[in-house]
């Protein structure tokens, strides 16, 4: 597993670090009962701040994908399996948008408004 974060970038690290986690369980690099990195293992190797680990940590347990607790670290949960399942209608899609001339911002949009 390697977490990417780009500091020149307007998204902030937080979001950088979980949407790099997320993209790690959907191409199924990661998958249900592994262990993610100590926060502060990961905020030593990237140079960030550990509340900025946490908080993705955090994002991401909110979000199902991980499972918290003390003594045990994060672990990823069985809602990993879903996300994968949809990694290759993803990738195609996101191909589709790019032959067709859209920028992933409007990909974002058109998803947004299919809730």
């Amino acid at each position: 597993m390697l977490i990417r974060v780009d500091p020149t970038r307007d998204t902030p690290l937080f979001d950088q670090l979980a949407g790099s986690i997320r993209a790690d369980i959907a191409a199924g690099v990661l998958s249900a009962g592994d262990r993610l990195p100590s926060a502060r293992d990961v905020a030593t190797g990237l140079d960030v701040n550990l509340h900025t680990v946490l908080r993705a940590y955090q994002e991401l347990r909110d979000e199902g994908l991980v499972d918290m607790r003390r003594g045990r670290g994060a672990v990823v949960t069985d809602a990993a399996a879903p996300l994968a399942a949809l990694h290759g209608d993803v990738t195609a899609l996101v191909e589709r948008a790019r032959a067709l001339g859209l920028n992933p911002e409007t990909l974002a949009s058109l998803i947004k408004e299919h809730r």
